[in-house]
């Protein structure tokens, strides 16, 4: 024991930072998973190849606003999650000024610096879309780029802009406390508004319609209970507590069959519960953990709580989408209701080669102004295309279900014609290739977004 508290006091020496205090029962003792032994400004974090020692903490400072007219948003509710979804950080709330300060955990090396890793950004507010929600996505935060003293991270991906609710009345919010080993980034429904529980299991659901709800929560490996709720418009119903029954043994099983694809050879496969599936846009929210990616055969997903669930596969940017083609098998949205027993999925999904999008939003959301133009990949089997363009709350906003088929080009140019759009406004366009009247392939489902400008 002397010999750790030795190491790991050697380390902080030479970072520039104490332990937790001088004695060596306050060095040896601090302690991750507990945050114990570091003094109060600090915290624990790993050290590759090390023991755990204490550091100044890493600090994530943005600002979270209104997308369309850039006023700040007071008391949003900002917090960190890592590759899995998984919650990381405690609840930052926005100040008046939109501005806020998250301290994240971040892996140390021998010199006491940051390692890479990504984490990124979840928010919610009253009145505003969550952030992110398809097509936006948030962008990955690398901790090894924290400098100054403290470290710090202020960057375009720590600056959050919401996008306001078409019609905000009538709702209120819900509040409570997840009871259970491990709370963190569960994810809390009620009547298809959704939130993230804090690491110490408080939550809070925004944009919760008026009336009776029930509030149920999802995790991979945790059991809830669930627990009624009367909301009122503009009001907050507090108290709103749920508890673990048990452990999520069930299995959900299946095999994703790639057809048709020359650029991508393994994709994702999410749950995504029913209450937050979004017929229009074929999307949702997917808890902590109910997800298994580089998949090209067949998958497991393991730890899955009571409930009802739209099963997704290529879901992420991966050269692959959905095979659109409903007049086959194994193209049709597939919907499980899990209660204790495993749910073998007994027909393969079948998913095909995406046309790519060359301009906007091919690898990033793209700035539009005037009048935009579509352009993707040309499908050399197509009879014709549609093209679609919806704004980021899922509402459509135009198509062109007649765009003639191409030759001798290598993409397909689509100039918009539709209704003025807004300012500050985020929007997604996508494009169908079809042959004899039947969906053959499509854009990928986060592609083609852009900001209006």
């Amino acid at each position: 024991m002397v010999m750790r508290s030795m190491a790991v006091g050697v380390l902080c020496a030479l970072v520039g930072v104490g332990c937790g205090g001088d004695d060596e029962e306050q060095t040896r003792s601090c302690s991750v998973a507990e945050q114990t032994g570091c003094a109060a400004t600090q915290v624990c974090e790993e050290v590759e190849g090390a023991e755990p020692a204490c550091f100044e903490p890493v600090t994530l400072k943005g600002r979270v606003y209104n997308s369309l007219d850039d006023k700040a948003i007071a008391g949003a509710r900002v917090l960190a999650r890592d590759a899995n979804d998984a919650v990381i950080s405690r609840v930052a709330v926005t100040k008046a000024d939109g501005t806020y300060e998250l301290a994240v955990p971040a892996r140390r090396d021998a010199n006491g610096a940051p390692v890479k890793a990504d984490v990124t950004l979840r928010a919610d507010a009253l009145a505003y879309e969550t952030f992110p929600r398809a097509p936006r996505v948030a962008l990955p935060i690398d901790l090894s780029t924290a400098a100054g003293k403290p470290l710090s991270i202020a960057s375009a991906a720590t600056e959050i802009a919401l996008l306001p609710l078409s019609d905000s009345e009538g709702l209120g919010s819900i509040s409570g406390v997840v009871h259970a080993d491990q709370p963190g980034g569960t994810l809390l429904v009620a009547g298809g508004a959704t939130g993230a529980a804090d690491l110490d299991g408080s939550y809070t659901i925004f944009n919760v319609a008026a009336g009776e709800v029930t509030v149920k929560g999802y995790a991979a490996g945790l059991a809830l209970d669930t627990a009624s709720a009367t909301v009122s418009a503009g009001k907050e119903t507090t108290g709103v507590d749920l508890h673990a029954t048990g452990d999520a043994t069930a299995v959900v099983s299946g095999k994703v069959e790639i057809v048709n694809a020359s650029g991508g050879s393994a994709t994702s496969v999410i749950l995504v519960v029913a209450d937050t599936f979004n017929e229009a846009t074929a999307r949702g929210e997917t808890p902590r953990g109910l997800r298994q990616g580089n998949v090209s055969g067949e998958f497991s997903i393991a730890g899955v709580p009571d409930g009802e669930y739209v099963i997704l596969a290529a879901f992420e940017n991966d050269a692959l989408v959905r095979d659109p083609d409903t007049s086959i098998g194994g193209t049709e949205i597939v919907r499980i209701t899990v209660s204790g027993a495993d749910q073998p999925v007994d027909e393969s999904f079948k998913v095909t080669g995406a046309l790519a999008v060359v301009s906007p939003g091919a690898s990033m959301m793209d700035e539009v102004s005037g009048t935009p133009t579509f352009v993707f990949e040309d499908d050399s089997s197509e009879d014709l295309y549609e093209v679609t363009l919806f704004d980021a709350l899922g509402a459509k906003i135009w198509e062109n279900l007649e765009v003639p088929r191409v030759s001798g080009s290598e993409g397909v140019t689509v100039e918009y014609d539709g209704p003025a759009l807004v300012s500050g406004m985020i929007y997604q366009f996508r494009a169908t290739s079809k042959k004899d009247g039947t969906p053959i392939s499509q854009t990928e489902d986060l592609k083609g977004v852009f900001l209006y400008k």
